[in-house]
């Protein structure tokens, strides 16, 4: 941590490379991230399998894919359309994204090194699972929709701008 209380992340140099479970997708990430964040609502838990998702928010055209995607369209958290892609072959979700809008989030999980990441902060923490707990270490909390300028100001404070 910093003096601040902010933890301090080396973004690894881009670009950053991943694909999904099978191989026959990749990708390389070649804007900077604008924030990384973990989300507990329902549909994350659904998504993932998991307890929660994770989502590395960068610029729509900072994504470079090589391989055949599906689009799967269905409406977000937010009530507005969204389109998530996945490897038609082993059924990795690789990204998702309001219809229209100019950023995009990769499932950082499909990332070749994860090893780097700390979330800015926690969204949805109302349904959380209840044997995860989280302090203002873990980063910013919202119970609910969050406050995106201020995950994306808190991971330019992680990152060093």
């Amino acid at each position: 941590m910093s003096a601040e209380g902010v933890k301090k992340v080396a973004l690894p140099e881009l670009p950053l490379t991943g694909g999904c479970e099978c191989g026959k997708l990749r990708y390389r990430v070649t804007a900077k991230p604008v924030t990384y964040y973990a989300c507990h609502c329902t549909l994350c838990q659904r998504q993932s399998g998991s307890a929660f998702g994770s989502s590395l928010m960068l610029p729509a055209d900072g994504i470079e894919i090589d391989g055949e995607l599906e689009t799967y369209p269905c409406t977000g958290g937010s009530g507005r359309p969204q389109e998530k892609t996945f490897c038609p072959s082993c059924g990795t979700r690789i990204t998702h994204r309001i219809i229209g809008g100019d950023l995009l989030v990769i499932k950082p999980g499909t990332l070749d090194d994860r090893s780097w990441l700390h979330p800015a902060g926690h969204i949805f923490t109302a349904t959380k699972q209840p044997w995860i707990d989280l302090t203002e270490e873990d980063g910013l909390l919202f119970e609910d929709a969050p406050d995106m300028p201020a995950l994306r100001r808190r991971w330019s404070e992680m990152t060093g701008g």
